[in-house]
């Protein structure tokens, strides 16, 4: 993971966590939609915990997980329970969810690692399981005006 991308949400935690999402919650539906109920979910990046909220009000058994410390520990106190930190890399899991959700967060993940980053995360999934990832648009690889990788 770029140091400098985790060194923006460390410094930024709580005012991003402040941040409101709306147009993901048709993606977030529709997956949910492919699950067994009370399925066993994966959430990568789960920033404040919003989608994390959501799943667990429709049933889910859902591990929540960030790259960043701090939020995790503002997602924990939002969904009052506990939020690992967890970088990509470091996935270990093997057949264990039924679903992944990696909503905005593996677009920060450098384009050369990708690919090893996506092998980790269908280790992860049972075999009939459902990954969803979201990206930025273009084919541009680099630093956005935040200098987020």
């Amino acid at each position: 993971m770029d140091e400098v991308t985790l060194q923006f949400y460390r410094g930024n935690a709580e005012a991003y966590a402040r941040r409101t999402f709306t147009s993901r919650q048709a993606r977030l539906t529709a997956f949910l939609a492919l699950l067994p109920p009370g399925a066993s979910i994966l959430e990568l990046g789960c920033g404040a915990g919003g989608d994390t909220a959501e799943m667990l009000a429709r049933g889910f058994d859902v591990r929540p997980t960030d790259g960043s410390p701090e939020m995790a520990a503002i997602a924990s106190k939002h969904l009052n329970r506990s939020v690992e930190t967890l970088l990509f890399h470091d996935l270990d899991a093997v057949e264990a969810y039924d679903g992944v959700w990696a909503n905005a967060c593996l677009l920060h993940v450098p384009r050369n690692q990708l690919a090893d980053v996506v092998r980790l995360i269908w280790r992860a999934l049972k075999p009939t399981g459902y990954f969803f990832a979201s990206y930025k648009e273009g084919d541009g690889d680099g630093r956005d005006t935040l200098n987020r990788y």
